[in-house]
């Protein structure tokens, strides 16, 4: 049918718009939209051309004067505010149109999405199902465009059931927004589900799963995937070479990675800055950069992004004069500076740490005018905290960000960061009484925060907020919740956990590992250890740090040096300064102290205050003094600001009755400023905390306690037990040190356990510093007297006593 000639229209005005229309059936389409008035068709394509320009008031201006409107006129005023950014005004024109076709309501739907406001763009999609007006494949796809985070996710399970009882299903388009939906949720196992139940898949399909599989972290699942898409033949796109790429560098598969740059090549996507850039991350997050450089000097094109990632790889690898470079040309090629990596920077400062550079880096921020921005707000919060000024990174928390869940978790991550636990949780409390929703990462630090305290009941709070939350298919979030369990001292519990995660990645081995190295089961380690080599699951340096200190301290001295040894001959991994560490105080705690001087010429770096350290406890332990006053030596020259060292020192002299070098080291703590950390156990009964120190006379019931442990003695010296009066280093008579060692604070801790528990109950005491030896041996006695197993956590790691039996077998 031929109503109208484009001629025709033509000759109405010749310096109208209309002559840029080529087509007479794109002319025709527009005309039964307008309802073949000429004027109304006119107006409506001036309308646009004034809204593609974004000259949003003459559009208006023209909208009001129109003698005729219709829908599609409405339709295009409500999407230029839209596209334009004025989300207010194109919902207060939604509300004055009477007629709203689907076409209305998916406008305002996928404007609310883009601008990232899931709640608006839900309730409109309620409210037009509710009008009678069923939404169409285009407004569920712009709807589910929305859905990236976790609060999302009970929305599209309901989107999910309209579109199976609409029968909107069937379309691909369809399936593959769920699919991502579902996976940016954090819901991988339901868009798993989906991907496998499709009838038909394309690459899209293929490469939202594969990304939901790597932002999980499930790297075998999607490199599983992208095999798939091989094997079928479909064509990758720059989103499939971003993921696969991402799954190399998280399994530190630098020879997969180098496969997928051939295949780049070959495909001809090596043009696609995106893909260029994948790449460059891959190489920096694979320390090879020397590698991203050659493959940044040979990019047709480079963008923000670009640079951005050369100068974080340079920064994280302390490459200054290069990251200097880089921002010089980034400023002469006119980047805007607002742009720079400063999250990076900040975060690399924040390492270090070295508050100077992080300040300078603050400046930046302030000058470039990025101090509003949310992203460097919260590196800033981390980069302080990291530094120790916790002030300053609670007043910009505080003032200085509009706060989301990145902004609380990084002032979490930081009151853990530094010791102060329980804050932590007060903030995370806050944090949930201001409707805030934690992520995996905010459930990873106060679950560390927990398990530092060892609040069990706290713990398995959590464990429900991260059930409730959809995050227990985590596999950080399970890996943090198996940690929290084993650093409570129920190790069984954490067992379990791990053996029912359906992912597991390397976090996952290592924490189990590590918890059998903390609870002094060497064997079940290197049991574990092998189990995880069957599962070819490849170890990484903390796995084979875990396994030596495992042996360590369970005194398999032979097993951990052919574990250590192993490191760079059979799986390329070059020994770090703390598993020389690792191995000195294997080899220091069976006294192989003459192999020890000798490891410490050999190690290819200058020995730090941990392996000092290491030595100098060793030492103590063997009564080597002469060692043991050079590792002291070694560690005052450092300037330390633990003090530690110098207590250890005092008491090596204070044991050898050298009371005035006793004194001196002393006197050195006190003008260095250095005070002694007081000793305190707690123990948690009917989920309430009491903590206890040394001779405390506060508790309400401590004259029940003493009486018990005075009692106890009594049994004790019975079975062989004689108090180790070397443990109290006092200018006192002896009986003055039996009476101080029996109350030690992990002693009344347990007494006070035993006196409000039933009988057989197990006892689990926390302590803050490491155990006495008098302590170690006098707990072995009791827990066979009163036929309990007592659980001791010090600053070292666990003791599981029962029948008389320690389950580190004195090596700790």
């Amino acid at each position: 049918m031929k109503l109208f000639k484009l001629k025709a229209f033509a000759s109405v005005n010749p310096k109208s718009p209309l002559k840029s229309i080529v087509s007479p059936f794109h002319v025709d389409a527009h005309m039964i939209k307008t309802g073949f008035d000429l004027q109304t068709y006119h107006s409506n394509h001036h309308l646009q051309s004034l809204l593609d320009q974004g000259q949003l008031l003459r559009a208006r201006k023209l909208f009001d004067e129109m003698p005729m409107k219709n829908t599609f006129t409405a339709n295009r005023m409500i999407s230029g505010y839209a596209k334009n950014g004025y989300l207010e005004e194109a919902r207060r024109l939604f509300n004055c149109t009477a007629d709203r076709t689907a076409v209305t309501w998916t406008i305002l739907i996928n404007a609310y999405s883009q601008a990232a406001r899931p709640e608006e763009a839900f309730d409109l999609f309620r409210c037009m199902w509710r009008s009678g007006i069923s939404p169409d494949h285009v407004a569920i796809v712009a709807l589910l465009s929305s859905c990236s985070s976790p609060d999302t996710s009970s929305c599209v399970v309901q989107v999910h059931t309209h579109i199976i009882k609409s029968g909107l299903g069937n379309t691909v388009m369809v399936y593959n927004t769920m699919v991502d939906s579902y996976c940016k949720c954090g819901n991988v196992r339901l868009g798993r589900k989906l991907f496998n139940e499709a009838r038909e898949r394309d690459s899209v399909t293929f490469n939202a799963m594969l990304m939901g599989h790597t932002k999980e972290g499930s790297y075998s699942e999607a490199l599983e995937l992208f095999v798939t898409m091989r094997n079928l033949r479909l064509k990758p796109s720059q989103f499939t070479f971003s993921g696969v790429l991402t799954t190399a560098a998280g399994l530190s598969n630098l020879g997969l990675g180098q496969q997928i740059h051939g295949l780049v090549i070959k495909t001809n996507f090596s043009w696609n800055v995106f893909v260029c850039n994948s790449l460059l991350d891959f190489y920096s997050k694979c320390c090879c950069l020397t590698e991203a450089r050659a493959l940044f000097d040979g990019m047709e094109e480079r963008d923000n992004v670009s640079y951005n990632i050369m100068v974080s790889g340079y920064a994280w690898d302390r490459h200054i004069e290069e990251l200097i470079e880089l921002l010089t040309e980034m400023q002469f090629l006119g980047f805007d500076r607002s742009q720079f990596p400063f999250p990076s920077l900040l975060s690399v400062a924040g390492s270090l740490p070295d508050l100077e550079m992080g300040r300078q880096i603050h400046a930046q921020v302030i000058l470039t005018g990025s101090a509003c921005d949310n992203i460097s707000c919260n590196a800033l919060v981390d980069m302080y905290s990291k530094c120790g000024h916790l002030k300053t990174a609670m007043l910009i928390f505080r003032n200085g960000i509009d706060k989301d869940t990145v902004s609380w978790t990084a002032m979490i991550s930081g009151y853990v960061e530094n010791g102060l636990f329980e804050e932590a949780v007060g903030l995370f409390c806050e944090m949930r009484r201001g409707g805030m929703s934690p992520d995996r990462a905010t459930f990873s630090s106060i679950l560390r925060a927990a398990s530092s305290l060892a609040l069990l009941s706290l713990g398995k709070q959590l464990h429900s907020n991260v059930i409730r939350c959809g995050y227990m298919i985590d596999v950080f979030a399970g890996s943090a919740i198996l940690d929290m369990y084993a650093r409570c001292g129920y190790l069984i519990l954490a067992r379990k956990i791990f053996n029912e995660m359906t992912n597991k990645n390397i976090v996952s081995w290592n924490t189990m590992l590590s918890a059998h190295a903390q609870n002094g089961q060497g064997r079940e380690a290197i049991e574990l250890f092998e189990e995880m080599l069957r599962q070819d699951v490849k170890p990484d340096s903390v796995t084979i740090l875990c396994v030596i200190s495992a042996c360590g301290h369970n005194g398999l001295v032979e097993e951990g040096l052919q574990y250590f040894h192993s490191m760079s001959k059979l799986y390329g991994l070059k020994p770090k300064r703390e598993h020389y560490a690792c191995v000195i105080d294997l080899m220091g705690r069976v006294g192989r102290l003459d192999e020890v001087e000798k490891l410490v010429d050999e190690i290819p770096f200058e020995a730090d205050q941990i392996i000092w350290n290491s030595i100098l406890n060793s030492s103590r332990i063997h009564g080597n003094q002469e060692l043991a006053r050079h590792a002291a030596d070694r560690l005052f020259s450092m300037n330390i600001k633990d003090s530690a060292p110098f207590v250890i020192m005092s008491n090596v002299y204070a044991r050898a009755g050298q009371w005035d070098a006793a004194a001196k080291v002393k006197k050195m703590m006190r003008d260095r400023g250095l005070r002694k950390e007081p000793a305190y156990s707690w123990v948690e009964i009917m989920h309430k905390i009491y903590v206890f120190s040394s001779n405390d006379n506060m508790n309400p019931q401590i004259n029940e306690i003493k009486d018990l442990l005075d009692k106890l003695s009594e049994e004790m010296e019975k079975e062989g037990y004689r108090p180790d009066t070397g443990c109290a280093f006092h200018l006192v008579d002896e009986e003055s040190k039996i009476v101080s060692l029996r109350y030690h604070s992990e002693r009344l801790a347990i007494a006070f356990a035993i006196l409000n528990t039933g009988p057989g109950t197990p006892i689990v005491v926390m302590k803050n510093i490491r155990a006495c030896t008098d302590c170690h041996a006098a707990i072995q006695v009791i827990a066979k007297i009163v036929e309990r197993e007592i659980t001791v956590r010090d600053s070292s790691r666990f003791h599981h006593f029962k029948d008389g039996l320690c389950s580190c077998g004195d090596f700790w």
